[in-house]
């Protein structure tokens, strides 16, 4: 179930199809992948600009910088009220980085994040923390994300105790709820994440991030490190507590018949830029942005006819380097349909009507 990326319209509607009965199969439960935009129009996060630089040092007792790692570069996007964002993109583009600046986890080096009216990236101290109730993370790696040396319960009860919402036997009440909630027996509270398999850790590590009752999480490839058996029962799950509590998403993977399951709109992201935005069904049906489209032609397609006929989109290269990365647009480097103007001059970002926001100088 780890494909990279997809295909014309009639091949993506068979992926669709097949994801579908893959996760009916190991759930038993029948759940149709979102093929429409949110209802919800409600704004809830807004990224404007955003940009994280890591930098590079050189020297031993007199450091000084001599560059920069940009991670992420400039990037602007919006999360509707109780809607799932998917964001994908090849390993080292950004995804992870942007899911911890935007909770603040890194302090971004320039923009905005703003969440319900507020600028995070302005926020300190008890300001801060306060917010932190609405905005909880999902880790990818559910065995380093756990701490060993505490119970299950306690791990729970740790949100619970730093934002003083419950105390003795209504915490106790509490982490045994939030255990039943996600799957597990709530006498488990005693035991340590060693003595759980990796699909049971990552459902611990969602009872946590739900402790606080947040508004939104950053899922930050919740489900790349389990076993294929366990991916389709947690993506379930996370649907289920979305539409219980009116969750919001920031879905990040590279799983892409994943996010097609689970995203209501979907960003592509590369080397540090978004490249395309739009909803499920428009990217998976007409994709614009030649990296797109090359990464959609990366999905196996369960059917062996489809499959022989379609065209793969084979990239050449190299992805350059985040700490000199080329210019004008960033892919021209690997583009096919490269043109002069691509290498010296970056590509607006714009909306191509519908709310399909695109980077490219030759769509």
């Amino acid at each position: 179930m780890t494909y990279h990326h997809a295909p014309s319209p009639n091949d993506t509607r068979d992926a669709a199809s097949s994801m579908t009965m893959e996760v009916q199969t190991k759930t038993g439960t029948a759940q149709s992948p979102k093929t429409t935009a949110s209802t919800h129009d409600q704004t809830l996060l807004q990224v404007r600009n955003l940009k994280k630089y890591f930098p590079i040092t050189q020297g031993i007792l007199f450091q000084r910088q001599v560059a920069d790692v940009k991670a992420v570069d400039g990037i602007s996007f919006i999360v509707k009220q109780g809607e799932t964002l998917g964001l994908v993109g090849e390993s080292g583009c950004g995804k992870s980085t942007t899911g911890r600046t935007i909770l603040q986890l890194y302090r971004p080096t320039e923009g905005q994040v703003v969440f319900r009216g507020k600028d995070l990236a302005m926020l300190k101290g008890e300001d801060l923390r306060k917010m932190r109730s609405d905005m909880q993370m999902i880790f990818q790696d559910p065995y380093a994300s756990l701490n060993p040396r505490m119970t299950v319960g306690d791990i729970i009860a740790e949100p619970l105790e730093v934002h003083n919402i419950a105390k003795g036997k209504e915490k106790k009440e509490r982490v045994q709820e939030l255990l039943q909630i996600v799957g597990l027996n709530p006498y488990f509270v005693n035991r340590y994440p060693h003595e759980f398999s990796g699909g049971q850790r990552q459902r611990i590590g969602v009872a946590r991030a739900l402790a606080v009752n947040p508004d939104f999480i950053v899922c930050d490839e919740p489900i790349s490190a389990l076993d294929v058996s366990i991916q389709a029962q947690v993506i379930n799950l996370l649907e289920e507590l979305q539409d219980r509590f009116d969750l919001t998403y920031l879905f990040i993977a590279h799983d892409l018949s994943v996010v097609r399951h689970i995203s209501d709109r979907v960003a592509v992201m590369y080397l540090g830029k978004i490249v395309e935005l739009t909803d499920s069904r428009t990217l998976y049906a007409n994709p614009l942005h030649p990296y797109t489209r090359a990464l959609l032609s990366a999905v196996p397609i369960p059917d062996p006819i489809i499959e022989e006929k379609r065209e793969r989109i084979i990239l050449v290269g190299d992805v350059p380097s985040p700490v000199n990365p080329p210019k004008g647009c960033r892919f021209h480097t690997r583009c096919p349909l490269a043109i002069p103007i691509c290498k010296e001059v970056a590509p607006e970002w714009r909306d191509v009507g519908n709310e399909h926001f695109v980077e490219c100088h030759v769509v």
